[in-house]
């Protein structure tokens, strides 16, 4: 999840000793004048700086502030909770901010609190479940990508909507959601995509969002994107509105995110499948099936009023959805990009880091379960010179897309092993037309088919990626749950398994069986380098209940103290702490009993100890994840809040039964009033800060 700018100068440093980047970190955050000087000028007087860093002049005379050795995970871990309310530790401050509906600028209309904005109206309010996100600040001059941590653009994803929550119910007092209506559907996909809000911070540490600014602006399922790359232009990609392949209305389902160096915003593309369905007789195609694509998708029922989400109608639309959608935030004006050479599947987000040889490194998950882990390497490289260079802002256009095959290692039951990055390229590794596979842009529509061809190995639910940025090539992925593992079935080479029917055998690197906990594996690349085609592998963590000691017992280090199920969201910050967030069962009993609602915790990479650092609301995910550039500031997105599930305080009948989606609909606060009481809950970003203004994390 954001801060996924990672150094490119190829150097470890495993130790809890300082790096130089530490220490420049720590004399900037002590006294902010010196940025300027100590960033632009290190390169020529890095040798006596270090000797002298307390008497490097400059234009102040005060002597400079003793910087205390920051710490790993020196805060207070926090216990779980089912209550409807933030936890984060003593001495911190939690604050929610622009929530689902908060106008994007001073034009734009309120929001209602009984849910009856219309969708033109959505489609200049802030969007529903907010998801990944990355903080950009403005450079000096307060006009363009920069290092600022007082100001800057917060870029965040809204993947999905609680209709239950989004819409005011209708008069039909068993069917709220009846009659369904373009309209509707309308106003559905305003909220989905993103949000570009400026946002500023005050004297006292808060935040404000500067509505006046021209920044602020909205993407949504309607707004219309540019193809670009192999598939742009293929017949798979043409409909009867777009004869050229080459525009599509809108970007959906948008889980996670990433950031490039040369300062744009990476929005990925999940579960867009669950959007589309169809009228009438119709037989699922291979594709489809592959994909997810069924009769009645997800239950939105976009597909009822809108052409473009019935696939009889619109056989195409589907194919262009599911990519890697790159936007730059500092030009409200630009048009986003669909980058086809990063692969079409359920992506959840894209870490990407610049390897030594310049090369642009994209990992990706395609979270479902049975998929499979992925890299892009550019083809062009970055020139760290000239970040913004037009040639920079291209190096997504270009390049090869690679499936991971994890193998054991020599001794069994070690959870260790060594793995290959296999090319996903036609005429190569089965690829090709004896095979069924056409051409480039029809290796990339049809990505996991491909991934199936070439015998990737599947993984119980990839989704965030994190590359450490203290050690180069050390990657990690969070593998959600899959209880589905255990089986004798796996994905059939010729594509034609429908999405998430395998059951497969567990193997080293999805050692258990019905895994409802998940576990977190990392690999490291041959020689540190993001282009290598072989690495090594280990799992990171194991999650689940200690009590537990057989075949699905939790690693060593899991205790009562850090109890989570799984782990889903994933960031590094800048001093190299593992954030992981959870996005699993609430229910507090049974498999997860003593896990309480959904959390955020800390892990240290080298010691792989893991606390608590703060718990969600009722029925929420944590998810998305952002700092400023002093880590004085973090953002963290809550989504869902007042989904019911199976959550331990949910609403109840006189007779014991869980008010169905119609009653909650009727009864907005009955289960959760987060972040405002009084009123129905909405997705929300929250800003972490110390109440000392001292760094996040310590």
């Amino acid at each position: 999840m954001a801060q996924s700018i990672r150094d490119d100068d190829g150097v470890s440093n495993p130790s809890r000793n300082l790096s130089l980047t530490d220490v420049v970190e720590r004399a900037v955050a002590a006294r902010p004048s010196r940025r300027k000087l100590l960033l632009g000028g290190l390169g020529a007087a890095a040798l006596p700086f270090l000797g002298g860093l307390a008497a490097c002049g400059g234009d102040d005379d005060e002597p400079a502030a003793a910087v205390p050795p920051e710490q790993m995970m020196a805060f207070a871990s926090v216990p779980t909770s089912s209550a409807d309310s933030i936890v984060v530790p003593a001495g911190y401050v939690a604050s929610a901010f622009i929530p689902w509906g908060e106008p994007i600028n001073a034009l734009a209309p309120a929001w209602k609190p009984d849910a009856s904005n219309t969708a033109i109206e959505q489609e200049q309010q802030v969007g529903d479940n907010h998801d990944g996100m990355a903080f950009f600040g403005f450079n000096a001059a307060g006009n363009g990508f920069g290092e600022r941590s007082d100001e800057g653009l917060l870029v965040l994803n809204h993947e999905y909507i609680n209709p239950e929550y989004f819409y005011t119910p209708g008069s039909d007092p068993d069917a709220w959601f009846a009659p369904f209506t373009l309209e509707k559907a309308r106003k559905g996909q305003a909220g989905h995509g993103i949000s570009v809000v400026h946002v500023r911070r005050a004297a006292d540490g808060s935040w404000e969002h500067v509505k006046t600014s021209p920044y602020n602006r909205r993407i949504h399922g309607n707004t219309p994107i540019t193809i670009q790359g192999p598939a742009a232009g293929h017949d798979l990609m043409k409909t009867a509105a777009d004869p050229a392949g080459a525009e599509v209305l809108g970007t959906l389902n948008n889980c996670g995110n990433g950031r490039t160096p040369w300062g744009t915003y990476l929005t990925c593309e999940e579960n867009f499948n669950g959007y589309f369905g169809w009228n009438g007789e119709h037989t699922q195609t291979v594709l489809e099936a592959r994909y997810g694509i069924t009769a009645g998708g997800f239950g939105y029922l976009w597909h009822t009023v809108d052409p473009r989400f019935d696939v009889n109608a619109t056989p195409n639309e589907p194919n262009r959805h599911g990519w890697i959608v790159e936007a730059d935030p500092f030009n409200p004006g630009g048009k986003a990009v669909k980058r086809t050479a990063l692969g079409r599947f359920k992506h959840e987000n894209a870490e990407l880091v610049v390897a030594p040889n310049g090369k642009v490194v994209v990992y990706m998950g395609c979270d479902e379960r049975n998929e499979y882990i992925y890299k892009f390497v550019s083809t062009g490289t970055f020139d760290a010179a000239n970040p913004t260079s037009a040639a920079n802002r291209n190096l997504l256009a270009d390049g090869t897309l690679y499936v991971a095959r994890f193998d054991a290692g020599a001794t069994a039951g070690d959870q260790m092993g060594n793995g290959v990055w296999l090319p996903l390229v036609f005429g190569q590794n089965g690829l090709t037309e004896a095979n069924g596979f056409t051409s480039q842009a029809d290796v990339m529509i049809r990505a996991r088919q491909a991934a199936d061809r070439v015998g990737a190995t599947m993984m119980d639910r990839p989704e965030w990626v994190a590359a450490n940025p203290k050690k180069a090539g050390e990657v990690y992925v969070t593998l959600t749950n899959n209880n589905r593992r255990g089986g004798t079935t796996s994905n059939a080479a010729d594509g034609s398994t429908a999405a998430g029917s395998a059951r497969p055998a567990v193997d080293e690197a999805n050692p258990r069986a019905n895994n409802v906990w998940g576990h977190i594996l990392r690999w490291n690349e041959t020689g540190g380098d993001g282009t290598a085609l072989g690495f090594t592998w280990d799992i990171f963590v194991l999650a689940g209940q200690p009590s537990i000691t057989d075949a699905r017992k939790p690693s060593a280090n899991i205790t009562l103290d850090n109890l989570f199920n799984s782990p889903d969201g994933l960031a590094f910050d800048s001093f190299g702490r593992l954030w992981i967030q959870t996005d699993g069962s609430f229910a507090n009993s049974g498999d997860f009993a003593g896990m309480g609602n959904n959390q955020m915790l800390v892990a240290d990479p080298q010691t792989k100890a893991i606390k608590r650092f703060l718990v969600g609301p009722s029925g929420c995910e944590v998810t998305g994840i952002t700092w400023t550039p002093d880590r004085k500031t973090m953002f963290v997105n809550i989504q869902h809040p007042g989904e019911i599930g199976s959550h331990p305080n949910r609403p109840k009948n006189a007779d014991g039964s869980t008010f169905s989606d119609n009653q909650i609909a009727r009864n907005a606060t009955a289960f959760s009033q987060w972040p405002t009481a009084g009123a129905r809950p909405r997705s929300a970003t929250v800003v972490v800060r110390r109440s000392d203004g001292g760094v996040v994390g310590t």
